[in-house]
């Protein structure tokens, strides 16, 4: 925690979970760039979304961002991550951990599916912003802004040890991003056209310390 805040200067204001695999102790540093508030715990659990924790940080380094409004996408997904975790607590594996970061349910609606098939958007913990016609305005994110997650990763203490971890390029839900099909259905985002591309899910894939491109 001591080198995450050295020299910081709030260009990557995040909520940063760390665990020591040896002790048992997890801990939640926030970092801001005044407010670096930290939680730690040996017999808990931390959710993180995108959401700001500490009350003097919200209210200095915010613009007005409203803990309590639980449509917004940050919220919403603070939510299903608690219920999902309070549900699971003591059995979570990092195949469980996967299928956390491919969750579609949207805790504000409470709903998951539309006609037999799941709808994703801004408030699922696998978030594709793309789908809404809400956007995300805590962010300036207009309706069907292309956004959301782009991928996904998952240890647990053993595979730390051995310095390896499992992670998916693109949606963790396993969903393809196809730019010329959004761009017809929304062209008013046409002028990112040189620049949005396919974003392609890959599987979950195990990484470890050493390992050489192609094995």
């Amino acid at each position: 925690m001591r080198i995450i805040k050295e020299g910081n200067n709030g260009g990557y204001a995040n909520d940063w979970l760390i665990g020591d695999r040896k002790t048992g102790e997890i801990a939640y540093l926030e970092l801001g760039l005044k407010n670096t508030p930290i939680w730690r715990t040996k017999d808990g659990y931390f959710v993180s979304s995108n959401f700001p924790r500490d009350p003097n940080l919200i209210r200095e380094e915010t613009s007005g961002f409203d803990p309590g409004d639980m449509s917004s996408s940050m919220n919403a997904r603070h939510a299903r991550a608690d219920e999902l975790v309070q549900h699971a607590k003591g059995t979570i594996d990092v195949e469980m951990a996967q299928d956390f970061l491919a969750d579609h349910f949207d805790s504000f609606e409470k709903t998951s599916s539309n006609m037999g098939k799941a709808q994703p958007n801004e408030r699922s913990l696998c978030g594709h912003v793309d789908v809404s016609p809400r956007g995300v305005k805590q962010w300036d994110w207009a309706p069907y802004n292309p956004g959301g997650a782009v991928q996904g990763k998952a240890t647990d203490s053993k595979m730390a040890g051995n310095m390896s971890f499992v992670a998916r390029a693109g949606h963790p839900c396993g969903a393809d991003f196809e730019a010329a099909d959004f761009l017809e259905h929304h062209p008013e985002y046409s002028w990112q056209k040189p620049l949005l591309h396919d974003m392609k899910a890959g599987p979950w894939t195990t990484f470890e310390a050493g390992q050489k491109a192609g094995h």
